[in-house]
């Protein structure tokens, strides 16, 4: 088992420049982004099958193929697909839908937390390429500190 925290984050600063172009109808923004020490956390346990289960403190978090914790887990399977199955517990602490990042530094956790549990020896780079995939916010919350976005 592993147990991790996942630390919310907060924007310092924040600046819309721009229309993105990808037609995606997202903004381009400046954003000065800042980990901090309000946290949850999350515990991985291993299953002798491929299931993803998912359980939390909170009954606002959905625990299926919505939250980006199962979306995490899955998406490494995909890509290993000899990994077992896993139960993801989440003591929820940072508020849900409050801008906090609380879904992506959840699905951060478990990149790590996997990482670990089925041995895959990932690269910081590895890991960030599947944030990616994941989200906006998740590569962020794989590094965590302050950064210029």
């Amino acid at each position: 088992m592993y147990r991790l925290l996942a630390p919310a984050k907060i924007n310092l600063f924040l600046q819309i420049v721009g229309n993105c172009l990808d037609g995606s109808g997202y903004h381009e923004l400046v954003m000065v982004m800042q980990a901090v020490s309000l946290m949850d956390r999350i515990e991985l346990m291993p299953r002798r099958d491929r299931q993803i289960k998912i359980r939390c403190t909170s009954a606002a978090v959905p625990c299926d193929q919505r939250n980006l914790a199962y979306q995490a887990a899955a998406l490494l399977q995909r890509h290993f697909p000899d990994c077992q199955g896993v139960e993801i517990f989440i003591e929820k602490r940072i508020p849900v839908g409050a801008g906090l990042a609380g879904g992506s530094t959840n699905g951060a956790a478990v990149l790590v937390g996997l990482d670990l549990l089925w041995h895959l020896g990932l690269t910081q780079e590895e890991l960030q390429h599947f944030a990616e995939q994941l989200g906006a916010d998740v590569p962020f919350c794989l590094q965590g500190g302050t950064a210029l976005a």
